[in-house]
This record gives structure tokens, C-alpha cells and sequence, in this order.
């Protein structure tokens, strides 16, 4: 079964790629570049052994999605296409609403028009905001969100869920990520984030490749064992299997109508400090931080209940907090090593 990646060449993309085709499905990519990088491609490459289907486009270009459904054939779609920094969507709002809104809107407009019914949908625990009452379910109410980036999460569910109580022949489940770290264990794909990176461990992995002068962790004053906030890591590794499980559960349904939500993470809950002296542990170094202000906007704790994925999709994440550290550093130091190569 042909699957489209939106954004396949992204960080969670890639390695959904990855265990897509360990699955015997052909995983047809689409991505632009715009938070991604070409060597992912070169990445997956070398560990699949063979090219991935690969179409440089737009998710908001009719003609580009038109294109792909009218020549692949398409048995289902993972949506991950969207622009995704919390910080740059509070000062360019406009901008993700365009895109992430826009994108969903016209993915499933071509969808249905080329009657392609399955979606898995990436979403976020960002939809539950701060929650009253820990671990979150998915019966968790969701609250305002903290950022127009969670907003656009949040309408996107709404969207595909209202579209498939029309009575569309469509089967869609969204996956509400909890916090995805860690690369590929060959160390050929990872997070590439561009410029200065929004999420901690690409800032911690790059501090301690002395791309960076520090890590600093906002804020030690929270109600928690350390002070710092807390929040549930997933491996991607792991994460991106859900994907294929998912896909499995759409295929299983019989009714031509099913949307369904589920929370993807660990069940349990780290803090930033535990996070920062588990990475110093498992790879045998010094991590240069210190403690600032907290930063407006962050949630202080959350972690996800996940008995819902474990029994109805089959699913449990595998590796641990250390395997993803461990991971993600061999990614880095590849990085480092291949840049080094280039420019010596």
C-alpha cells in the first residue's frame, strides 16, 4: 500500500519513513524544505538501501497534490506538513494559521476527491494546555492553547473530525505527541533543526558539540520534585511506529466513517534537570548550563495516561528515556564529524 508523508523529510517524517517500509508499506514523500533538510533523504538512503519515492512541493499547491494522488495510487495519507515553532507562531500568527489551516483543508478536499480515505493526523499534547489533573487521557478536556501553533492543532482535529461526522467516507485517527527525542540508532537521521533549535535536546546535543555556549533551563522554581518543569519523552523511534499502528487500525475498520484520537507518549514524566544529568550519565560527559528566569508560556507539567494507544492500537513505547539521549548525542556527533569532513 502506497502511503503520502507530508513532510516526510522532517525529523518525525523520516523515521515514520523508516518503519513504514519495515512494515511493507512504500511510503511516497512530500516535502518542501522549509523545516527539513535534502540529507534526510540521503539518511534514509543508507539505511533502507534503496531511493524513497520523493516530490519537492507544497502542501498548499493543488496542482503539486493533484499530481501525486493522480499518478501513486495512494491508500492512505500521514499528514506531519506544518510549520511548528511555539515562539515564531506568538509573533507570526498569520503565517501558521495560513499554513497548517490551509494545508488540512486542501489535503482532505484532494483526498476525497481521489477517494483515498485513510489519515493519520500529527497532533500535540499542546491541546490539553496546562491540565487540572495528571497523567492527561484523551478525555482530557482541552484547553486554550498556549500558541498559535497549538491553536492550529487544535482546529486541525476539528476539522477532520467534523469532516468525518459529514458522513465523507473518510477513516482518520489523530495522534497527540507528547515530547519526541532521540534519532535513529545508525545515527543517520535525526532532528536538523534550522538556526537555533526551539526543543531542548537539539540545544543540549549542540551545547555539548560546542556549537553553543550553554543550555539554559527556564525557570526552577515549579511544583515539582526539582523545580524544573516536567514532561513526557518519547523516542521517535517508537513514536514513529504508532504511525504504522495506526494505520493498521484504519485498515481494520469496516465502517466507512471512524475518527478517533490518541495520546502517544511514555506514561511517565522526566524533569529538565533529570533529563540533563541522564544525558550527562549515559554518554560519559559535562553539560554547560545554568538556571534563568521561566519562560512565559511554558506548561508546568504534563505526561500522558496511555492505556488507550497500549490496548486499542497495540502499541507501547519500547525505549527508554537513555536509549533516546544516547541516540540523539551518536546523531549529533555524526552531524558534527560529517560538517567537518565538508569543510576540511
Amino acid at each position: 500500500m502506497r502511503i503520502l508523508v507530508t513532510g516526510g523529510a522532517g525529523f518525525i517524517g523520516s523515521h515514520t519513513v523508516v518503519e513504514l517500509v519495515n512494515a511493507g508499506y512504500e511510503p511516497i514523500i512530500i516535502d518542501n524544505f522549509s523545516n527539513s533538510d535534502r540529507s534526510a533523504l540521503d539518511g534514509l538512503r543508507q539505511i533502507l538501501n534503496r531511493d524513497v519515492i520523493f516530490y519537492q512541493g507544497d502542501c498548499n499547491d493543488p496542482e503539486t497534490l493533484n499530481a501525486i494522488f493522480e499518478k501513486e495510487s495512494l491508500g492512505g495519507v500521514i499528514h506531519f506538513a506544518a510549520h511548528k515553532a511555539v515562539g515564531e507562531s506568538v509573533a507570526k500568527p498569520l503565517m501558521y494559521y495560513r499554513n497548517n489551516l490551509d494545508s488540512t483543508i486542501l489535503l482532505l478536499e484532494t483526498m476525497q476527491r481521489y477517494g483515498v480515505s485513510n489519515l493519520v493526523f500529527s497532533s500535540s499534547c499542546t491541546v490539553y494546555g496546562q491540565p487540572e489533573q495528571l497523567p492527561v487521557t484523551e478525555a482530557t478536556p482541552r484547553l486554550p492553547a498556549q500558541s498559535p501553533y497549538g491553536n492550529t492543532k487544535t482546529i486541525c482535529e476539528d476539522i477532520i473530525r467534523d469532516t468525518v461526522r459529514s458522513g465523507a467516507a473518510m477513516k482518520a485517527i489523530a495522534l497527540r505527541y507528547f515530547n519526541p527525542i532521540g534519532a535513529h540508532p545508525s545515527g543517520l537521521i535525526g532532528e536538523l533543526p534550522l538556526g537555533v533549535p526551539s526543543n531542548l535536546v537539539p540545544f543540549i546535543t549542540q551545547t555539548a558539540a560546542g556549537l553553543r555556549e550553554k543550555v539554559t533551563v527556564f525557570g526552577n522554581d515549579y511544583d515539582t520534585p526539582d523545580g524544573t518543569c516536567i514532561r513526557d519523552y518519547i523516542h521517535v523511534v517508537d513514536l514513529a511506529k504508532a504511525h504504522v499502528q495506526a494505520l493498521r487500525l484504519l485498515d481494520s475498520q469496516e465502517e466507512n466513517s471512524y475518527y478517533d484520537i490518541f495520546n502517544v507518549g511514555t506514561g511517565q514524566g522526566n524533569t529538565v534537570l533529570e533529563l540533563i544529568k541522564t544525558f550527562e550519565e549515559v554518554n560519559q560527559l559535562k553539560l554547560n548550563y545554568s538556571i534563568g528566569p521561566r519562560r512565559p508560556g511554558d506548561v508546568e507539567k504534563i505526561y500522558a495516561q496511555v492505556d488507550k494507544v497500549n490496548n486499542v492500537m497495540g502499541w507501547r513505547a519500547e525505549k527508554s528515556l537513555a536509549d533516546g539521549l544516547r541516540d540523539a548525542w551518536r546523531w549529533e556527533q555524526n552531524l558534527h564529524l560529517k560538517n567537518s569532513t565538508v569543510s576540511g
